[in-house]
């Protein structure tokens, strides 16, 4: 039984040395593709919706950031980004309006209104910013998000800046725990396999 016990200690260490890479990995992916410091966007990546159809805390923080950045002049129009991907509301018509409210004007927010997901998010925002001329974008999630956001983003023909919102309290320490976790994994695998756009499209 002693032998037992040496091979899952292996294993357990293995296990251990295999997340501290992929941790080590994830944190250290380059954000930015660009030394800009204004661009044409901000593209805000969407997050579900309360079933409700009210901004999830999540959401609610990547629009708020977004409109600070927009309001300290970072770019002159809002991109929200996302459909019905995960409840039957629209995440780019939830985070639209909310940020309407905050008083950014109408004609300044644009809303991309078919991803399921963050390549999607990339392909469809960067489809509406070809529609208009645009080259560059600040792009707003949370902090746990941006470099999965950012291995996608950088296969796009786009100059681009990695911008965080702040984790909203409410959402507490082991649910951003478990996002990071899950957010390493995630980005670990697309750097591992990298990912072909147009297979991700409906």
């Amino acid at each position: 039984m002693r032998w037992m016990k040496r091979l899952l200690w292996i294993i357990l260490l293995i296990l251990v040395v295999a997340a501290a890479a992929g941790a080590l990995v994830y944190t250290t992916i380059p954000l930015e593709n660009t030394q800009r410091t204004h661009f044409d966007a901000i593209i805000v990546l969407g997050y579900p919706a309360n079933a409700d159809g009210t901004p999830s805390p999540v959401e609610r923080a990547r629009v708020l950031e977004g409109v600070r950045e927009y309001r300290r002049g970072i770019a002159p129009a809002l991109i929200m980004t996302g459909g019905s991907a995960h409840n039957q509301h629209v995440e780019a018509d939830v985070m639209a309006d909310f940020a309407i409210k905050q008083g950014v004007p109408a004609t300044a927010v644009l809303r991309e209104e078919q991803a399921h997901d963050t390549i999607q998010n990339a392909y469809y925002s960067m489809q509406l910013m070809q529609s208009h001329g645009w080259k560059s974008a600040e792009v707003v999630s949370s902090r746990s998000h941006l470099p999965r956001a950012s291995l996608i983003f950088t296969r796009f023909p786009l100059d681009y800046r990695m911008h965080g919102a702040p984790n909203p309290p409410e959402t507490g320490w082991l649910y951003s725990s478990a996002v990071y976790v899950y957010e390493a994994r995630n980005t670990d695998r697309i750097r591992l396999v990298g990912f072909k756009p147009n297979r991700f499209l409906p």
